[in-house]
């Protein structure tokens, strides 16, 4: 995994502040008033923070915003960046301030003037999060260490509690990091053994972890995942986590897709993009993050994360369109395109986590459908549930940590477009409400007591730009709004 920026926690001591390398972070509110920290540097630079605080280009700033001061007088550090920020903002405009941080610290030392800031939590996740940078396979990197993540200091009137705070916030960030990693990996290294093999080494966190291989899957009679896989020389496998921080309370189930590379198989993708798709197993990075950031930060919850790692290709073995394969429930599925295939994944490992844990609610997540993404673009996630009370709990969890995300219908109406001539169901039912449609297929595998939620991220998994808390590439989506909805409704 990615190497996180280090922290440490110190006491307010403004004789300090001149010698400090590096960068210098100072919090200013919207009146520009200098608080104790911000004082001293102003006087170290001979009156220039307070000449900044009375400009016109301080009182444009909005919120969150920042500015860099290049190479003060008196100071040892290379910049002062002033951040626009009340004491007590928390939230989204803290995390805002502190990506900002994040995004220009990389690499370098950083002395964050923290004082007496409310949501200095909220701050730090976003130092923490916009600091990520996956460059692993870069050889031209610099050898100057200007390319390591940077160690950050925070100057607070309670250092103590603060740091006690950071502890949770970076095992948050540290779920976040796992899950971009793993989706930005290529599928060439992060193979369905590669990745079985980094989930297992969370083992050190307390996780229980599980390997399913191939000849226990057919046992099982996960013929539609094993199907999906079987023109690849690399094997299918699940894997389970289980955190045990509860009582005696059955878990909370999250199943994710796991096709570490889709090529479509036999229903071949067009070759511009295909590249892409070393994110499709974006739903099982989501589970995997979550599960580490419950583990790190000893969440007094029961959890399970079963993910199904499987590789989409084409060769003599693949599975045709046409083929009829019995799921893991005992429904046949008509295959009528072989690039439908997470759903397929998805079903069994959803039947084989009820019928093992009886939990207390599911969620699977997938980068399932084109669809989603002509329906709600790259800002929304897409969910469909049975159950109103879990969707009202995701929603709020959702907005708290303002990850995207809306719900979409479901019906009979859309349930009949999967309608098959020689099996029980089709996995795709046509053009109109595709990503409807898999939820339904994925709907016909789910218990009546089991509430339960699809989440669609395929529109949300990867981006081609930037965003608040992220460079472009993995975003991570998930992992702190599933966190949340754990913490608020399953935690003892």
């Amino acid at each position: 995994m990615s190497d996180l920026p280090t922290m440490s926690f110190v006491s307010q001591e403004p004789e300090t502040i001149g010698d400090a390398e590096g960068r210098i972070v100072v919090f200013l509110p919207e009146t520009g008033k200098l608080d104790q920290l911000a004082r001293r540097v102003n006087r170290l630079m001979k009156g220039a923070l307070q000449r900044f605080a009375d400009s016109n280009d301080f009182a444009r700033m909005k919120e969150g915003d920042a500015r860099v001061l290049s190479y003060p007088t008196g100071l040892a550090a290379e910049a002062v960046q002033v951040v626009r920020l009340e004491r007590r903002s928390k939230g989204a405009a803290a995390r805002k301030a502190g990506a900002a941080i994040g995004k220009a610290s990389r690499g370098k030392s950083c002395l964050i003037l923290a004082g007496s800031l409310r949501g200095l939590s909220d701050v730090l996740l976003g130092v923490l999060l916009r600091s990520y940078a996956f460059d692993r396979h870069l050889t031209d990197a610099e050898d100057d260490g200007s390319d390591a993540p940077g160690h950050l200091t925070i100057m607070s009137n309670q250092p103590e509690g603060a740091e006690a705070e950071a502890a949770e916030t970076r095992a948050l960030a540290e779920g976040v990091w796992f899950t971009r990693d793993l989706v930005n990996e290529p599928a060439n290294v992060l193979t369905t053994t590669e990745f079985a093999d980094r989930l297992t080494e969370m083992k050190s966190l307390g996780l229980n972890v599980q390997v399913l291989e191939e000849e226990e899957l057919e046992k099982l009679g996960m013929r539609t995942l094993l199907a999906v896989g079987r023109g690849s020389e690399s094997p299918s496998k699940v894997v389970v986590m289980e955190w045990k921080g509860g009582g005696k309370e059955p878990p909370f189930a999250l199943v994710g897709k796991g096709v570490t590379f889709d090529t479509g198989g036999i229903s071949l993708k067009p070759g511009a993009g295909m590249e892409n798709m070393t994110m499709d197993m974006g739903g099982a990075g989501t589970v995997a993050g979550v599960m580490r950031a419950l583990a790190g930060r000893k969440a007094k919850a029961n959890v399970v994360g079963l993910v199904g790692l499987v590789e989409n290709m084409p060769d003599g073995r693949a599975q045709r369109p046409g083929d009829v394969v019995r799921t893991m429930k005992g429904d046949t599925v008509e295959v009528i395109n072989t690039d439908a295939e997470g759903r397929l994944v998805l079903c069994d490992v959803m039947w084989y986590a009820q019928q093992r844990f009886k939990p207390a609610g599911m969620i699977d997540l997938a980068t399932l459908t084109g669809a989603m993404v002509i329906a709600l673009g790259h800002e929304n996630a897409g969910y469909f549930s049975n159950d109103d009370a879990i969707s009202k709990a995701f929603q709020k969890a959702a907005d708290a940590e303002g990850e995207g995300a809306w719900r979409m219908p479901l019906g009979s109406g859309y349930a009949s477009q999967l309608k098959s001539r020689v099996a029980d169901v089709k996995n795709v039912g046509g053009r109109p409400a595709g990503s409807i449609t898999a939820a339904e297929f994925l709907r016909r595998f789910v218990k009546d007591e089991t509430p339960w939620i699809h989440i669609d991220i395929a529109g949300v998994a990867s981006r081609s730009t930037d965003t608040a808390l992220a460079p472009k590439g993995a975003s991570g989506w998930g992992v702190l709004a599933l966190n949340r909805l754990i913490a608020d409704g399953y935690e003892a």
